[in-house]
């Protein structure tokens, strides 16, 4: 590998973001672990808080949460920072290929792949940290995520739904959350896994169309190719599938009558997809990497849809 005098930002990465003034030492190791993109470790992160919240309907709230949310976070960086460099390890010679991803450490030739995999381990080192704090339940149901993990880079490879996937794999830590918090699992628990699943078809969705071109030149599939010029249906009927499963848990866990009041939390979660759906050009790559990123504000709505309630129920009875 030729020596590194300077290394430039990668396509969808901001050029001011901090990864990109740190020292060229550690910046392709951080730029592996995608931190100067946080988006994705978000969405990976309010799953679980978005599982906290659930919980908290039927076990109230306490400050343990906060822990639970903390450790969250702190792993859902950790090993969203393996999975993609990992992720990077199987698809560099397809990153080397399209445009956004030519600037990649892999492709790029700032670092070799055997430091890429030390690179892995190590945040693999630091998510099992956070695994020794869970309950047996959710020790049990986190390692259950492994198999999704590892084949995820494989997907996009032999199937045109490679979103259900990762929406299989992204929204796992809402399972293992509210297990962590409960110690159980419910079926409502997983309508809500179900319906986080579209909602993430419908955000990577929105992400793959920056790629469109240059996934079809490579052979790489995805929802925005297979959808084609029906992208924003495609799109608005994975949205539409997880408002309907949102509202389906609501009614599980309420009688009808409270079912009804109480969705009018799930309003704003409800005008944000719009907008999404109705500003949305999936032929500009800006414009779709903006949207995607808009759903770290969907996520914390859907929290707030679950945790609205009982904020009502405490103040309720307080007063």
């Amino acid at each position: 590998m030729p020596p590194v005098t300077d290394i430039e930002a990668i396509a969808d990465s901001t050029k001011t973001h901090w990864v990109n003034r740190a020292p060229l030492g550690i910046r392709p190791y951080l730029q592996l672990s995608r931190l100067d993109r946080p988006v994705g470790y978000w969405l990976l992160a309010l799953p679980g808080w978005i599982g906290l919240a659930f919980a908290g309907l039927s076990h109230g709230l306490s400050w343990t949460d906060l822990i639970w949310a903390v450790l969250i976070l702190i792993g859902s960086i950790a090993m969203r920072g393996a999975g993609c460099t990992y992720n990077d390890i199987v698809d560099q010679d397809l990153d080397a290929q399209v445009e956004r991803t030519a600037l990649r450490p892999l492709p790029a030739g700032t670092i070799t792949t055997k430091q890429a995999w030390i690179w892995t381990f190590a945040q693999i080192g630091v998510g099992f940290l956070v695994w020794l704090c869970l309950p047996l339940l959710a020790k049990a149901i986190a390692l259950l995520a492994l198999p999704l993990v590892a084949a995820y880079p494989f997907m996009k490879r032999i199937t045109w739904f490679p979103q259900v996937w990762l929406g299989l794999t992204f929204n796992w830590a809402v399972l293992v959350a509210y297990a962590a918090k409960t110690g159980t699992v419910s079926l409502p628990l997983f309508i809500l896994y179900i319906s986080l699943m579209f909602w993430t078809v419908g955000y990577d969705t929105i992400y793959a169309c920056q790629d469109i071109e240059d996934d079809a030149m490579v052979g790489i599939k995805s929802t925005a190719r297979k959808f084609g010029g029906q992208v924003k249906l495609g799109v608005g009927v994975s949205y539409a599938a997880f408002l309907a499963l949102i509202f389906s848990v609501y009614w599980n866990i309420y009688n009808q009558f409270d079912a009804i009041f109480l969705s009018v939390f799930t309003l704003p979660l409800v005008f944000h997809l719009i907008w999404q759906l109705i500003t949305l050009k999936p032929e500009n790559a800006q414009n779709a990497l903006k949207r995607f990123k808009s759903n770290f504000s969907a996520g914390l709505l859907v929290m707030f849809a679950f945790l609205g309630p009982t904020l009502v129920s405490i103040i309720t009875h307080s007063g």
